[in-house]
């Protein structure tokens, strides 16, 4: 049969087949249809990912996901790290793990609760908050309530093995109480005078820094000062203030520094090699060979050398050099993206919000975790003095987990509340509808069965 000759049925089958056609795609992809970007598979994963980026869930994610992954990681090095100490003191090997657990798991319960609670309550509760913290920390320097623990008079016993370190919540109390009187001040255009901006936020900060400095604790007094220059900054400090500002705690830390024999000698075991005289720099030493015995991926889970009485501290200060040591370079770098990815998330909500409490409540906090996480890893590879803090949501300690966790269930509900986030939440919220999982009968008649 000729090409030209079609048999009738097969043109009325073709044409009964559907009235609309499928558009031919040549080999250059014009069809009609916006084509794809041309280029191999690196360029097009490149915009898939930064379409990924740009969307408005990704900061919740990121804060979600990386916080609990650093938590469920630290749970996992904490009871590594602190077996053979729980043997040295005659305790069962999972003492420090059960109580790091019972400490997340109430964390847990403080996320989810900043993470539900509205802005307004927030700033509500941070006038209480601070009010309570600075109660605790004057009831730590009275004798008989307050407790020293490696030379700092920062902890209240509160009965059985749970101590209470309430210097931890003033970082907190310092990040909500700061931010609703920034936002309040900014509301009413005061912000411009360097006098609302300093007054009453310095001397409140300084108060809080000057309880902790009275228990020896300059590690958490550093950690204060990130975040009052970080609630500074965020509220447009001209340079000149903030230098002020900066000068004069400068001056305070120096000063501190050089009366302080044991401070001197931390600032001068940056760098050691050698555990020195009177082995002064013995756990910053020990930390770097933990660091560098453990290679690319690490000698194992729960096979570190330098847990077994060389290193002090190995499940609180220095819980990272044990886990170099036990996952390797491979561990350590994943612990540091976990850390990049939450404070890239946290900077992400500050700057997209348009609240003014929002945008200095997420910087604050994120300015504290990352600025804590900084000093502790940076005392561990021996590039900065060992501050004594702890890694944020990864090192033991229920006093330092709870306010951080809380922290974070703020900077969830900071990026819930994001309007383009909340309509992408409420599209993927199932709407089940009861009346139609019914099953509609009729009604039968009253005798009958």
């Amino acid at each position: 049969m000729p090409a030209e000759a079609t048999p009738p049925g097969l043109v009325l089958r073709s044409r009964a087949a559907g009235s609309v056609r499928r558009p031919a795609v040549g080999r250059g992809g014009t069809s009609g249809t916006p084509s794809r970007p041309r280029g191999g598979g690196p360029r097009r994963l490149f915009e898939r990912a930064r379409r990924a980026w740009d969307r408005p869930l990704t900061a919740y994610y990121l804060i979600l996901g990386s916080a609990l992954l650093i938590t469920v990681l630290g749970l996992v090095m904490v009871y590594s790290a602190s077996m053979i100490k729980a043997l040295e003191l005659s305790l069962p090997a999972s003492y420090f793990f059960r109580k790091q657990f019972l400490a997340a798991v109430i964390g847990g319960a403080l996320m989810f609760a900043a993470a539900r609670m509205p802005a307004k309550l927030h700033r509500a509760l941070s006038y209480p908050i601070l009010m309570v913290t600075v109660f605790l920390m004057v009831l730590v320097q009275i004798p008989g309530i307050g407790m020293s623990v490696n030379g700092n008079q920062n902890w209240i016993y509160l009965g059985g093995p749970f101590q209470l370190q309430p210097s931890e919540f003033g970082k907190l109390a310092l990040i909500l109480w700061g931010a609703d009187l920034l936002a309040r001040k900014q509301d009413k255009r005061l912000l411009t005078q360097w006098k609302h901006m300093l007054v009453p936020l310095v001397p409140v900060a300084f108060l809080l820094l000057g309880l902790i400095m009275l228990g020896g604790d300059m590690g958490t007094a550093i950690i204060l000062c990130a975040i009052l220059f970080g609630l500074l900054w965020l509220a447009g400090a001209p340079t000149r203030l903030f230098g002020a500002v900066l000068a004069v705690a400068g001056t305070i830390a120096v000063l501190l520094i050089k009366t302080s024999p044991n401070r001197m000698g931390r600032l001068a075991c940056i760098g050691a090699t050698d555990p020195g005289p009177q082995d002064q720099c013995w756990q910053a030493v020990h930390g770097i060979y933990a660091l560098a015995s453990g290679g690319w991926f690490g000698s194992g889970l729960g096979a570190s050398v330098e847990k077994w009485g060389q290193l002090p501290e190995p499940h609180t200060d220095f819980i990272f050099a044990i886990t170099g040591e036990e996952l390797g370079l491979a561990g350590t770098l994943s612990v540091l993206a976990l850390f990049a990815a939450l404070g890239y998330a946290g900077i992400r909500v500050a700057g997209r919000t348009e609240d003014p409490f929002v945008r200095y409540a997420a910087g604050g906090v994120t300015t504290w975790i990352v600025a804590q996480a900084v000093i502790n890893i940076g005392a561990v590879l021996g590039l900065l003095p060992i501050a004594g803090v702890p890694l944020p949501l990864f090192s033991y300690g229920g006093s330092a987990l709870l306010p951080t966790m809380f922290a974070v269930g703020l900077l969830i509900a900071f990026a819930r509340d994001d309007p383009a986030a909340r309509a992408a939440l409420a599209m993927r919220q199932p709407r089940v509808s009861w009346k139609s999982m019914r099953r509609r009968v009729k009604k039968r008649p009253s005798g009958e069965r």
